[in-house]
């Protein structure tokens, strides 16, 4: 993907909110991104309709309906739990035995395009937290909002094989890096102590740009 890291990771606004559900503490990791278009329901679409989804994300399968259950390949599954379209969709996000959820907002930019929010938030183990912070899940949203904004821009789907080799790529390199500083910055915002912020980030860097196995062992 031949993009400006620099830039196209400041297209995106992060914030962290420390938050409760079923009586237990949570994190919530918000990203905010205006994309170029004024067509709201192209957006929604691209985000809702399982035939678009996997241009720019993730081959889905299930119901997409409420109350309908989803799964992504090689990923999370879930329930749709809300949908108000052209607006708003929240759904259980589900990976093995871990549970979170994820809200997805859409309104239009006072300055023009429309602005998605994605907010994921889950119950955190605090080793966990301590180890990657935020980024461990931010990193992989900055990754597929590039994506989404691709497929807006051109309407042309990404190749899976560009998008899943990016991040070793120096522009993916640099892309991974500034998001992840930049999801320790919010998490600092929210209170967490900055150099385990900082180092947690540098943890989740390098996590996300780690070369598979299998192409490491025959180097």
């Amino acid at each position: 993907m031949n993009i400006d890291p620099g830039a196209t990771a400041g297209l995106v606004t992060r914030e962290v909110r420390s938050g409760v559900r079923d009586g237990a503490a949570t994190k919530i990791a918000i990203a905010r991104r205006t994309y170029q278009t004024d067509n709201q329901a192209d957006l929604w679409d691209a985000l809702t309709n399982a035939e678009r989804i996997p241009r720019w994300f993730l081959p889905i399968s299930g119901s997409l309906e409420v109350g309908g259950r989803y799964q992504l390949e090689g990923n999370a599954g879930g329930l749709v739990e809300r949908c108000e379209e052209p607006e708003s969709f929240a759904v259980t996000w589900e990976y093995g035995p871990m549970v979170s959820w994820l809200t997805v907002t859409l309104t239009p930019s006072a300055h023009g395009g429309t602005t998605a929010e994605l907010a994921h938030e889950a119950h955190v183990d605090p080793d966990m937290w301590g180890q990657f912070g935020p980024g461990a899940v931010g990193v992989g949203w900055d990754l597929a909002l590039i994506g989404l904004g691709l497929h807006i821009e051109t309407g042309a789907p990404v190749d899976p094989e560009e998008g899943a080799t990016f991040p070793l790529t120096p522009a993916g390199l640099e892309f991974v890096r500034l998001t992840a500083a930049s999801w320790a910055e919010a998490a600092i915002a929210d209170g967490d102590e900055p150099g385990a912020a900082q180092e947690a980030a540098e943890n989740t860097a390098a996590f996300y740009t780690a070369a598979p196995e299998e192409d490491s062992a025959t180097q």
